[in-house]
């Protein structure tokens, strides 16, 4: 098959949905498909273009077997409402004129957010007269007024319009969480039509499952612990992915500084958080650490190079999952999985009805704590810093991850394509 994928995000973005979509794309052509991709000049999580991108309007790199057509869209430097609507607008409107232009495919894979690539998506099926896959990331109308961005009204009556535009034309459309599938349902989109398609298993650049680095974990952990200045026998509790509002990292900033006031951290060298990655809060979380004097027990870093990372998930005693109120309730972050593949006991921050939550729940690798409640996310790590049996029985359940195999997920998918096209 000749498949065009569609997306705002890309390699070589290292966290969110760009290792996704790269991983879908290398997998379809490893399976012997012919496969391009449409998508921006990478921005994510920085939230701003490299220096080489600045003002180039198209360009088409190879990157492994996969021509990635890159188009010019506007990258806000404070993300406001107002502005993402235009930093996805224009991303929409030049990779549309970009799309056009490319020889038919046998069908289209669109990837949302932006939701306005739906409707166009739509209209550029009906002039190329093939058929385009609708794969939803996340449920921006829900997840707007979840997160208070935009209030009841025309506007979301407006957005939710094109949300039914996108699913009614669209041969398939594809969620990748069971609330997503039910979110589906309720807003009429035919069972035939209704596809799970979660985020799998991944490394990066590999389509294979994740391996543990190294079959010797202490020699990894001790080399981690060294390289960063951590205690060997601190309890180490980390968090990599986007520094976004999404992530409500605030209250765990809350929760550092009510662990070093009082006789809650009573381990040797005290609970080290570290926050890995970049985005919007980055700048806040850094000045609030500093002002009230968290820099040694919370520490602030840059994204790390993949075996850097799978170290730290062997050096920590624990992950950190965390979600804002109201914006985990149709998808399971995929940071998780990565998590649960290297052995790691999981303390989630969501909803009680989110989908993490209730993974967490289900798969028994962990503890969560509601948004919001810095006091019982301290208690709950001080708790679990000081019963490594409880840590130890959660490691054991971590094989739930085991149903997000790439090799399944994948697989399943592409004879889903294979039918529809």
């Amino acid at each position: 098959m000749r498949i065009i994928v569609w997306g705002i995000n890309y390699s070589p973005e290292l966290t969110g949905i760009g290792p996704f979509n790269a991983g879908l794309c290398d997998y379809l052509a490893e399976r012997g498909h012919q496969v391009e991709m449409v998508t921006t000049f990478s921005y994510y999580p920085w939230w701003k273009k490299a220096a080489a991108d600045r003002g180039q309007l198209f360009r088409t790199d190879k990157i492994g077997e996969i021509p990635v057509h890159r188009c010019w869209h506007y990258v806000p430097g404070r993300a406001t409402t107002l502005r993402r609507i235009w930093h996805e607008f224009s991303f929409v409107f030049t990779s549309w004129v970009r799309v056009l232009f490319l020889a038919r495919p046998d069908i289209y894979l669109v990837v949302s957010p932006p939701l306005l690539l739906g409707p166009f998506a739509s209209i550029m099926a009906r002039i190329k007269r093939r058929r385009y896959i609708f794969h939803v990331q996340d449920l921006q109308p829900d997840a707007a007024v979840g997160l208070n961005m935009v209030n009841p009204g025309a506007f979301t009556r407006w957005l939710y319009r094109l949300e039914g535009w996108a699913y009614r034309d669209a041969s398939l459309v594809s969620g990748i969480s069971d609330a997503m599938i039910r979110a589906f349902t309720r807003k009429g989109v035919p069972e035939a039509k209704r596809y799970l398609f979660p985020n799998w298993l991944r490394r990066a650049g590999h389509n294979a499952d994740y391996l543990p680095p190294s079959n010797d974990r202490d020699t990894v952990s001790r080399a981690f612990r060294a390289k960063y200045n951590v205690p060997s026998d601190a309890f180490l509790a980390s968090y990599s992915g986007n520094l976004g509002r999404k992530q409500g990292l605030e209250t765990l900033v809350v929760a550092a500084a009510l662990l070093k006031k009082s006789a809650l951290d009573s381990t040797a060298n005290g609970v080290v958080i570290i926050l890995v990655g970049d985005g919007v809060m980055r700048q806040t979380l850094g000045e609030q650490i500093a002002s009230r004097n968290l820099t040694q027990s919370v520490r602030l870093m840059p994204l790390l190079a993949d075996q850097e990372y799978q170290a730290m998930l062997v050096a920590s005693d624990l992950c950190l999952v965390t979600q804002a109120p109201g914006t985990g309730q149709y998808f399971l972050p995929s940071k998780l999985l990565s998590v649960l593949s290297a052995g790691a006991a999981v303390l989630s921050v969501a909803d009680r009805d989110s989908e993490l939550a209730l993974a967490v729940d289900e798969g028994q690798f962990g503890v969560n704590v509601v948004p919001g409640d810095p006091v019982a996310l301290a208690e709950a790590l001080s708790d679990l810093a000081q019963n490594p049996s409880s840590l130890e029985r959660m490691r054991l359940h971590t094989r739930w991850v085991g149903r997000f195999s790439a090799s399944k997920v994948l697989g399943e998918f592409e004879r889903r394509l294979h039918e529809i096209a």
